[in-house]
């Protein structure tokens, strides 16, 4: 890996929504979804993160090239592309699984994470909920759930829910897209 990649971990609610979003932006060489923060042990399948009971959190990792786009931006961009202010729920989607999180990498994006979210504040009238932890163990999600939107981009979930973020992301961050 380049000296200029870096990886972030990032839950947004419903990881096929944020994986979505990064695939198009600028310096993201490569979005995977996956699962992070569970208290289940082992390696846990889609089904049991459904059910709200292992802990675990559907989040995406992005790989990323610094020189194009700093972590900062990458954070503003997760902060306006989804609901920081609901605690466990993204729109319909409720649990813990969709839950809005920051898992940092290390004590400097641990640091710029937490004067994001502090940054950020001053643009929602309500407490913004979003966890900040240490990375723990991450688990790639099953493959029928990495590159979902392109693939399923005519499927109902697809229209109602990812466009809408999709079309936030042209909006409020155009100049950052590929």
């Amino acid at each position: 890996m380049s000296k200029y990649l870096q990886i972030a971990t990032l839950g947004g609610g419903c990881f096929w929504c944020t994986e979505a979003v990064f695939q198009k932006v600028k310096g993201v060489e490569k979005v995977v979804s996956g699962y992070a923060g569970g208290n289940a042990p082992g390696r846990p399948t889609y089904r049991e993160i459904c059910s709200g009971l292992s802990g675990f959190a559907e989040v995406i990792r992005i790989t990323f090239d610094e020189r194009i786009l700093s972590y900062e931006n990458l954070l503003v961009i997760f902060m306006t592309t989804h609901d920081p202010t609901t605690l466990n729920r993204q729109g319909a989607d409720r649990g813990t699984q969709y839950r809005s999180v920051i898992y940092y990498h290390d004590e400097v994006q641990e640091r710029i994470a937490a004067e994001v979210l502090q940054e950020m504040q001053r643009y929602y009238s309500d407490k913004i909920t979003t966890e900040l932890s240490a990375l723990p163990v991450f688990y790639e999600a099953e493959q029928e759930h990495q590159n979902y939107y392109r693939e399923n981009t005519e499927q109902g979930y697809c229209s109602y829910v990812i466009e809408p973020k999709l079309a936030a992301l042209r909006k409020l961050h155009a100049d950052k897209l590929k």
